[in-house]
């Protein structure tokens, strides 16, 4: 039995579904392909899923509109993993919103109207912020600071806000909020990019440690928080945290050290003119620390990372 297989012990009972939304993402058809094996799953994206699993049912569905509801409605629908999260920076501020926030609510609504017993939120260990004055681990309790210099991460800490909303407010259904560190692997997001990098920026005197974990510890996460009576928030920390520099080492890359002021006004230069499709506020994770304590996970959901760091840092190279 491969690590996937045995991980995935979470089914539902015969004709329920769990409803993955965002799941034509790279990280959510990995998910769905991950909980297909078990249980029945209906993946919720605006685009197409050409190489998706036989058995996994696609709806074309802006989570935006009223068509969302009607999936609910036939109340075949156990639970919800949502990783329909926007994050395409260059996408305009009310365009964010309304998907992200206002989108997240309409579903939301529809859940507590039809009952939905389980609500799975991948968050980020991002809203928590990197800060010079971070402790060396934040737990689950820590304020989420991450909007303060990065406005564009407001909109994960409304949805965090939100799901944690809904927690208390519908006790019926078990709520799980995950906050993963960066995640690495095949995804096409800030930190797997930025390793791929041919030649990798660094900020001069600074060398923050960092916590990394493969995109498939984060989908077995996900298969064990859907068992019966696992509710609440978890940070997902994955391997030892380590400083970036060696990170760099691993990946073989030559890093070129450039000081913060000119490092930040060269990257909005490049953002602007997009040239880059990384924004300055960036700058700050490998500047700063921000770094987790998952043992609620692996306590409360028994949950530990599969892959080395290793494995997990030359995942971006794989992809």
């Amino acid at each position: 039995m491969s690590i996937a297989d045995e991980a995935v012990t979470a089914t539902t009972p015969d004709g329920e579904a769990v409803v993955v939304t965002g799941a034509v993402g790279r990280l959510g058809k990995h998910v769905c392909r991950v909980l297909h094996r078990s249980m029945k799953v209906i993946g919720v994206d605006r685009r197409e899923f050409p190489d998706r699993p036989k058995d996994v049912t696609h709806l074309r569905i802006d989570l935006r509109r009223q068509k969302l509801r009607d999936v609910f409605r036939a109340g075949n629908v156990r639970a919800v993993v949502h990783l329909g999260v926007m994050h395409d920076p260059r996408a305009s501020a009310s365009e964010h919103h309304t998907w992200n926030v206002v989108g997240f609510g309409k579903m939301l609504e529809s859940m507590a109207q039809f009952g939905v017993r389980k609500l799975v939120v991948l968050s980020s260990a991002n809203v928590y912020g990197p800060r010079p004055d971070n402790p060396q681990f934040l737990d689950e309790a820590s304020p989420l600071l991450g909007s303060q210099d990065f406005s564009e991460i407001r909109d994960l800490i409304e949805v965090d806000m939100l799901a944690q909303s809904f927690f208390w407010r519908h006790p019926g259904c078990e709520t799980v909020i995950l906050r993963p560190t960066h995640i690495l692997g095949a995804v096409r997001n800030a930190p797997s990019n930025y390793l791929r990098l041919p030649v990798s920026p660094t900020l001069l005197g600074f060398d923050p440690m960092v916590q990394v974990i493969h995109y498939d510890d984060v989908a077995q996460a996900i298969a064990r928080s859907l068992r019966p009576g696992v509710r609440g928030i978890f940070n997902l920390a994955g391997p030892e945290p380590v400083p970036l520099s060696r990170i760099l080492k691993m990946l073989g890359r030559p890093r070129l050290p450039v000081p913060h002021g000119a490092a930040k006004s060269m990257l909005k230069q490049l953002f602007r003119y997009r040239l880059s499709s990384f924004p300055a506020p960036e700058l700050d994770h490998i500047r700063y620390v921000c770094m987790v304590d998952d043992r609620r996970a692996r306590e409360a959901m028994g949950w530990t990372p599969q892959h080395s760091l290793r494995d997990t840092v030359l995942s971006v190279e794989r992809a």
